[in-house]
């Protein structure tokens, strides 16, 4: 095994806690799911599970004795975040037929 050049930058990225709080609150205050969240910033979801944990939690995610009407708002949130989602991929989809065209 290779050992560890001493000289050489680590490929770790470190992010300042205001960009994790950027982050954060895409969750917590845009309504993002985690994963388009993550996505957005260039980050790991389980990066972001983590400092969603450190910063107040996982905000919109019910608990094991959820009430019925707590899971029909949670149902309703995901919705809203999948169609979301699914907007931001055709846009993404149509930029990169369009940036690909004007390359050639």
């Amino acid at each position: 095994m290779p050992s560890k050049d001493p000289n050489k930058p680590s490929k770790l990225k470190v992010y300042s806690d205001e960009f994790k709080r950027s982050a954060v609150q895409l969750v917590t205050e845009q309504k993002y799911s985690i994963a388009a969240a993550a996505r957005a910033v260039g980050v790991s979801e389980p990066s972001l599970r983590q400092w969603l944990s450190r910063h107040g939690g996982e905000s919109g995610e019910t608990s094991p004795g959820a009430t019925l009407e707590e899971l029909r708002e949670e149902n309703k949130r995901l919705k809203r975040a999948l169609k979301r989602a699914e907007l931001e991929r055709e846009i993404l989809k149509k930029a990169t037929a369009f940036f690909a065209q004007e390359s050639q």
